[in-house]
């Protein structure tokens, strides 16, 4: 009888166990499913790097190689224009004329000055000849001699003053032939014939040169020190492409072959400049746009996926992880995409940072996230706990039997 009360008591007891075992395993698994509600599931991965070809997009503007102001350099009214505005004229070519008669009376006339006294210069080196002859035989005094080698002298002396005044005046006649001073488009013309023009008259026109042209563009100092440390080389020449304001194209590359010697300080820019070839005059004077410029070696970049990213007003961000699952809110700046849907990385991130990629829209910064790149099936999850219910029954029943 005693052994029966003895058996009833432990299985009672043993049910009270259970029932306890039983109440607290629900309860704590009621407190992890509530922390995993409160912590969102995403999934996450390591940034990787790709070897690719840096490039940078610089504001930029079209410059003439050559912009030449043509002026008027004698005094004269303006009496024939051989050109229309837009020209497209060679170096030497005629552009205007300004009334060469005076300029040509005044040539003219020196040249005839340079005659007379070089034929008075030539008759008295004959005269020298002869005089020399006579006083080394004594047949004439010395002083005869001295007066015909003065007289000699002089007009020499007159003969390279004549010879510069008709060379000047050659030279102001030449002038009345305004020249274009070097290949390449004429611009509007500021001063009509008719008009009277001085050397104070200001430009008549502008020539424009159109083939090579020049890109000029402000680069970041820390884009530019990027390019410097990839190339390893300061001076190297890199290649450009360039894209008019109309968004199209240049078909053309160009080559960046020039980097100012100074970073400006109220901008941190520094100024680079890349030639361009133009044969079909495409590239105009003054025209801004946008130059692409590539590294000459390739870098090691982060890359991403696409869904990894978000955006707002203040730009494109992703959220990174640490080593307890919190997340961080961090801004980037992208460089392009890859083949396979991923943003190449130029500023925010680094090889080996942990970032969410699916489960964005849940994560809030600072609260802890569940990864969860391997879903867990439920079905799974109930066996688990099955089994350990059954282990727990089989504990008791040894328990009873003892």
């Amino acid at each position: 009888m005693r052994k029966k009360i003895i058996i009833i008591v432990s299985v009672i007891i043993a049910l009270i166990l259970m029932r306890f075992i039983i109440s607290a395993f629900t309860h704590f698994n009621n407190e992890k499913k509530t922390r995993q509600m409160s912590a969102p599931a995403v999934t996450a991965e390591i940034v990787d790097t790709q070897n690719v070809t840096r490039h940078y997009d610089v504001n930029a503007r079209v410059v003439a190689k050559y912009r030449v102001e043509v002026l008027a350099r004698i005094n004269g009214y303006l009496t024939k224009s051989y050109f229309k505005e837009g020209d497209y004229v060679k170096a030497g070519q005629v552009l205007f004329e300004i009334e060469p008669q005076e300029y040509q009376y005044a040539a003219n006339k020196a040249k005839a000055n340079l005659d007379n006294v070089q034929s008075q210069s030539d008759y008295y080196k004959k005269q020298l000849s002869r005089y020399k002859e006579l006083v080394a035989q004594d047949y004439i005094a010395k002083s005869e001699y001295d007066n015909i080698l003065a007289q000699s002298n002089a007009y020499n002396a007159q003969v390279e003053s004549a010879t510069s005044a008709y060379r000047d005046a050659q030279r102001n006649l030449a002038y009345t032939k305004v020249k274009a001073p070097v290949d390449g488009r004429v611009g509007i013309i500021d001063v009509t014939v008719g008009n009277y023009v001085s050397i104070n008259s200001g430009d008549l026109t502008t020539i424009n040169s159109s083939d090579p042209m020049y890109i000029t563009f402000a680069m970041n100092s820390r884009d530019y020190s990027e390019l410097v440390r990839i190339d390893g080389d300061k001076g190297a020449n890199r290649v450009v492409e360039y894209t008019s304001s109309t968004g199209k194209k240049y078909e053309l590359k160009g080559v960046q072959d020039f980097y100012d010697n100074k970073i400006d300080e109220s901008t941190g820019t520094i100024t680079l400049r890349a030639t361009f070839p133009n044969p079909n005059d495409e590239l105009i004077q003054g025209d801004f746009g946008i130059v692409t410029i590539y590294s000459n070696l390739k870098d090691n970049i982060p890359v991403i996926p696409q869904t990894a990213t978000m955006e707002n007003q203040q730009g494109v961000y992703v959220y990174t992880i640490d080593e307890n699952n919190i997340p961080k809110l961090v801004y980037i700046k992208t460089m392009g995409q890859t083949g396979d849907n991923k943003w190449l990385v130029s500023e925010g991130l680094n090889a080996g940072d942990r970032i969410i990629t699916s489960g964005l829209h849940k994560v809030i910064p600072g609260q802890a996230v569940k990864i969860v790149n391997t879903p867990v099936d439920n079905n799974t999850h109930k066996a688990k706990k099955a089994g350990i219910l059954t282990k727990l029954l089989k504990k008791v029943v040894g328990l009873i039997k003892k």
